[in-house]
């Protein structure tokens, strides 16, 4: 209960609480990212984007990847060809 409670005043603090004069997901969001102190829910508290950005971003990590496995796959052309040129 003490930790929650010093959570939300830390992040009114210091997040734009005292300008809307509420407590926001994105204050608790800042602070879990920039306070070494509260590092550890970042992973819980993360920041809110569109769906349109989160999907933008999945394609390329997918074109990526795409393009990591092409050069591993060249690499594993190029040392067969090696070999059998032994």
């Amino acid at each position: 209960e003490l930790f929650v409670q010093y959570l939300a005043s830390y992040s009114y603090k210091h997040g734009r609480g005292k300008e809307k004069n509420a407590l926001t997901y994105s204050d608790l969001s800042h602070t879990a990212e920039e306070c070494e102190t509260f590092q550890f829910l970042a992973d819980i508290l993360p920041k809110k984007i569109l769906a349109s950005k989160y999907l933008k971003m999945l394609e390329q990590e997918k074109r990526d990847g795409e393009v990591g496995e092409l050069d591993e796959e060249e690499e594993d052309d190029d040392k067969a060809v090696e070999d059998v040129g032994s």
